[in-house]
């Protein structure tokens, strides 16, 4: 991409160091189109300003010609010399310099459109890049909030900068040069004064309501948060009745927002009414000079015209100036955010240079791993075991000994702080991610779909995969009739995060997904612990078929899941408590035991309890009274 070298800076104070950084988005080195579509959008800026500056010359003749004081003899063409040519002359100029600007801004167009995209795809795949840690300390909310917001100022500053503040600044020396070649260094002095006083008043002005600013999109950034984690936690504020104190948080997010954009909106009204004052005095001064002139015989009623018609053109510029400098002080205040999520380095990258991970066999080494979150809480204290190739291995243990945190550091989602992690001996922080995680296939605990049909999540496991391929995975899944038996099939929606499907049946296509991946290593991170027993144990039958002949680490809460394990590790305060197999395990009467004893009756109870509520429906129906 171009420019993605080059790193962008919020720096608010200086719009001229953002407009270099942005620059490489506007004159693209690979897009020769563009390139050339900036350069004829130059060329008619200046021919526009030079046409600009004939409309009022062609006022004052027109004047002068109906006052019988046109001397122009010689210098313009004898058919323009009447009052009426110059009048149609005139119109004709002022729709020419209309039409050349909208040329103008047409062919940059493009060029703007351009340079948005190539920013908002960079801040798109450095979010991708940015760690675990980072996405799980953020709200979602409020970051799609931030990168529209950021879309929107690039917009902003990328078209002013070039179509407003260039012309504006071209324009001013035109409009000088005329008043002192012309009239003399009293009206440049005054044209000088009043510009300086615009321009300062303007600046303050806008500082000051940059703060502002800054309070309401904090605020909206606040509502809007609050407004999407509430709509995807629905069923659980249905759950404990609370749409009523949801609505009154998201409301007082509101109400900053509402008094925010209330001074937001009086503060430019006071803004535009000081720059009429400064405009309008610097006009009375020139206007009354021109007058006494007129008086003295020194200056005819076309020049009369024609210093009011120079003042009232560059009113124009002179406005661009002020919303100019408010469009990218407010654009810069919008991206500031944006920006410092371009600055936030990644905590887990490749080594310059790291070659792919190559598999042979797929076996697992943790040897000596101490990992932590924070520095004060170590999670793995020294963990070392083997995942052999084509086994099968378990990690079980109380919550928070450390189990998913293993499967993570796998992904290398983190970098550990001590020992090493190889996958057939080759360290995990050597080798690029992307062809790393390619090779691990993930089935979670928590499935989260995809808002779209059952084919396309299925199908993210192997974007390239036919059709036949998708039947294929959800067959093996054990889905495949629940699917094939839906109205619209393998196009069904599955809803915001698979709502619409059931926790079995997101398990499922996660299921499917992975073996449409066909990854020789496979992780199941708690895959059945928030299912109900009997769909526990047709998901456990299907991840049998998924996990055979692969290398396979099964984090586990349900110990009856990996009974059939070749080992099983104990975790316990992040070190290994005990290992060996099931049968093993339960002779040394340890922590595996122990728990194994606690999930048994567990289980025997919650048999129990369902055995009993079926007699109680089965009585229910044997004390119904016969139809009469």
């Amino acid at each position: 991409m171009a420019g993605n070298k080059k790193t962008v800076s919020a720096d608010s104070s200086n719009p001229l160091n953002t407009l270099v950084n942005l620059w490489p988005y506007m004159w693209p080195r690979d897009r020769l189109d563009l390139k050339m579509r900036v350069v004829w959008a130059t060329v008619f800026l200046l021919v526009s300003k030079l046409v600009l500056i004939l409309v009022p010359y062609f006022f004052k003749w027109a004047t002068d010609a109906l006052n019988g004081k046109l001397d122009m003899a010689g210098i313009l063409p004898a058919f323009l010399l009447g009052a009426v040519a110059l009048v149609i002359v005139y119109n004709l100029t002022r729709i020419a310099q209309v039409a050349l600007n909208q040329l103008r801004d047409a062919l940059f167009a493009s060029v703007g459109q351009y340079a948005v995209r190539q920013l908002a795809y960079r801040t798109f795949v450095h979010m991708h890049k940015l760690s675990l840690r980072f996405h799980l300390e953020r709200k979602t909310g409020g970051l799609s909030r931030i990168i529209e917001r950021g879309t929107k100022g690039i917009e902003t500053i990328v078209r002013f900068t070039i179509l407003n503040s260039v012309p504006t600044f071209i324009e001013f020396l035109l409009t000088a040069a005329i008043f002192w070649w012309g009239y003399g260094f009293s009206y440049l002095a005054v044209t000088a004064v009043t510009v300086w006083a615009y321009i300062w008043f303007t600046i303050r002005a806008s500082d000051w309501r940059i703060g502002i600013r800054r309070s309401m999109n904090d605020s909206d950034t606040d509502a809007n948060t609050k407004a999407i984690d509430s709509l995807l936690n629905f069923e659980t504020v249905k759950y404990f009745g609370n749409e009523d104190m949801e609505a009154s948080r998201f409301d007082q997010s509101m109400a900053r927002y509402e008094k925010s954009a209330t001074q937001v909106w009086t503060s430019l009204g006071w803004l535009n009414f000081g720059q009429g004052v400064i405009f309008g005095l610097g006009t009375t001064v020139m206007m009354v000079m021109s007058a006494m002139a007129v008086s003295r015989g020194e200056q005819t009623i076309g020049d009369f015209v024609f210093v009011n018609a120079m003042l009232l053109q560059l009113a124009v510029p002179l406005n661009f100036i002020g919303f100019v400098y408010r469009e990218i002080r407010q654009g810069l205040t919008d991206i500031e955010q944006m920006f410092d999520l371009l600055e936030v380095e990644a905590e887990v990258v490749d080594k310059p240079g790291a070659p792919d991970l190559v598999i042979g066999q797929g076996a697992i080494v943790f040897k000596d791993v101490h990992f932590a979150y924070d520095p004060q809480r170590p999670i793995l204290k020294g963990v070392s075991f083997e995942v052999p190739a084509g086994k099968t291995v378990a990690v079980v243990g109380p919550s928070g000994a450390g189990k998913s945190t293993i499967s993570r550091l796998l992904y290398r989602f983190y970098d550990i702080q001590q020992g090493s992690i190889t996958i057939d001996g080759q360290d995990v922080r050597d080798v690029t991610q992307k062809s790393l995680r390619s090779a691990i296939g993930m089935v979670p605990q928590d499935t989260v779909l995809f808002n779209d049909t059952i084919a396309y999540n299925i199908r993210y496991g192997r974007p390239s995969a036919t059709d036949a391929e998708i039947t294929q995975a959800a067959d093996v899944a054990q889905i495949g009739h629940f699917i094939t038996d839906l109205p619209d099939g393998f196009q069904t929606k599955v809803g915001e995060r698979g709502l619409k499907l059931s926790g079995g049946e997101k398990q499922r296509v996660a299921i499917a997904r992975t073996v449409l991946k066909a990854p020789p290593i496979l992780i199941l991170d708690e895959a059945t612990s928030a299912l109900d027993t009997t769909t526990e144990q047709e998901i456990q039958a299907a991840l049998d078929i998924v996990s055979k002949n692969r290398t396979t680490l099964v984090i586990a809460h349900r110990l009856s899941t990996v009974v059939d394990a070749d080992e099983i590790i104990v975790l316990k305060g992040g070190e290994i408590a005990e290992r060996g197999t099931h049968a093993a395990l339960l002779d040394m009467g340890g922590l595996y035991a122990s728990m194994w004893n606690r999930q048994r009756e567990a289980t025997q109870a919650e048999e129990h309890l369902r055995q009993v509520r079926e007699s109680d429906e089965l009585g229910v129906v044997v004390r119904k009274p016969p139809a009469v």
